[in-house]
């Protein structure tokens, strides 16, 4: 299965939105980790 990034960036933000719903303490984390995936996905070539 072949996971691409424009589906997987929507989904993302929508588990990290309801998590820091929950658990607003969680921000600081999710957005570290949310912006390091971003960035070795974008290193990654096509």
């Amino acid at each position: 299965m072949n996971v691409d990034i424009v589906l997987l960036s929507p989904i993302l933000a929508l588990v990290a939105g309801i998590l820091i719903l929950i658990f607003p303490r969680l921000l600081n984390i999710l957005v570290a980790v949310y912006l390091i995936l971003i960035g070795i996905l974008g290193l990654i070539p096509h």
